[in-house]
């Protein structure tokens, strides 16, 4: 049984593997065949592809840039490439299920067995293609990559199970509202200075090679712009660089990386967005009157589990983009999570306050007559 098993899972990493690897190196062929090399080595386009597949497992890279070997790094990675091996690795585990005809027992063990067989070849991959220039951050390879393939086999609750998961279900809902109205902000601020935004890609003259993977690049970086939205709606802003900060109240900012996406940057102070945090502090409201008929259990569950993803989301949507001038790029982790879990709370408390104060009043009224 062991050994059927551990078959099936080595064969549905190496397919979950290649299921991102090899389009992202056909890819790289081409790119390389189009530009053009002083070389016929196919070993470099073959290595960057497995750089670009690393990093869309989020695991940065240590960098010595050309020409004068200043030293960088590279964590800033789109959000949205997560998704590409998510869905591989989604789709293996299902097959791997299915081959071993959704045995409970196998189905465990094929899991713990994909996780550290998908991990190892993480590592395996970020050691071997390390070079003097361009080195994956080894110890990133497990950290990354073992939570994806959990959350990526994890088993969805059943319909009859949900009512139990009513707090993690609010908050999730409250969340996604929330994205859902940053990337609206997004999308009209791209609207809006649209014109910018086909300046920056005449800048950049891609090439149509080069203007389809630009704009996949957009694409996948877009859940950055929307956290970054976000963050911006609630207060703290996000930074394109050392030194620079993009806020309702604040406007430093000195040059900004040729990417189309950033055309909908604001180009001055706006206090009015401030306004949003009212917002934010109504959705506490809304919190506290979903969540009292339940518990305070119930209500702090929903309350952390917010506070924690937002925080997680800042985090993967910051890092640094290759030099030590763009060395902080994106949201601060700690201060949004602080603004949202303010607001939040703010809005609760008003939600607890407002009617026992009210209680309050009525009931010296009434012991008065």
């Amino acid at each position: 049984m062991y050994r059927r098993v551990l078959w099936v899972s080595l064969t549905q990493v190496l397919r979950s593997v290649a299921l991102v690897l090899l389009p992202t190196a056909f890819i790289a062929l081409i790119g390389w065949a189009t530009a053009g090399s002083s070389n016929g080595n196919t070993s470099e386009p073959m290595r960057v592809a497995v750089w670009i597949w690393l990093g869309a497992h989020h695991i940065p890279f240590n960098l010595v840039l050309p020409p004068a070997g200043q030293i960088g790094f590279l964590s800033y990675l789109p959000i949205g490439a997560l998704l590409l091996p998510f869905i591989a690795i989604r789709s293996s585990f299902f097959r791997a299920k299915d081959l071993l005809n959704q045995e409970e027992n196998s189905i465990r063990l094929v899991r713990f067995f994909i996780v550290i067989l998908y991990s190892s070849t993480a590592t395996l991959l970020a050691w071997g293609t390390g070079t003097s220039a361009v080195r994956p951050v080894l110890y990133w390879a497990p950290i990354s990559t073992i939570p994806l393939v959990l959350l990526a086999t994890a088993s969805l609750p059943r319909i009859k199970e949900m009512n139990s998961y009513f707090p993690l279900r609010l908050a999730s809902q409250i969340l996604a509202m929330a994205l859902g109205i940053s990337s609206i902000v997004l999308g009209v601020s791209l609207a809006l200075n649209l014109r910018t935004v086909e300046n920056l890609v005449v800048v950049l003259q891609p090439g149509w090679l080069g203007g389809a993977l630009l704009f996949l690049l957009n694409i996948l970086y877009l859940p950055n712009a929307i956290v970054a939205t976000l963050s911006y709606l609630v207060g703290p802003g996000f930074a394109l660089g050392a030194g620079t900060l993009l806020s309702p109240l604040t406007y430093r900012i000195s040059e900004i990386p040729a990417l189309p996406l950033l055309g909908a940057l604001p180009t001055g102070r706006h206090p009015s967005v401030l306004f949003s945090t009212v917002a934010f502090g109504a959705v506490g409201v809304v919190l506290y009157l979903q969540t009292r008929k339940e518990s305070l259990h119930a209500l702090t569950k929903s309350y952390l589990f917010i506070v924690a993803a937002v925080a997680f989301l800042a985090f993967l949507a910051s890092g640094s983009l290759l030099t030590g001038a763009m060395g902080t790029v994106g949201v601060s982790t700690w201060q949004v999570a602080s603004a949202i879990s303010a607001e939040l709370g703010f809005g609760i408390f008003l939600g607890w306050g407002i009617p026992t104060f009210r209680d309050f009043i009525i009931g010296r009224r009434a012991g008065r007559q």
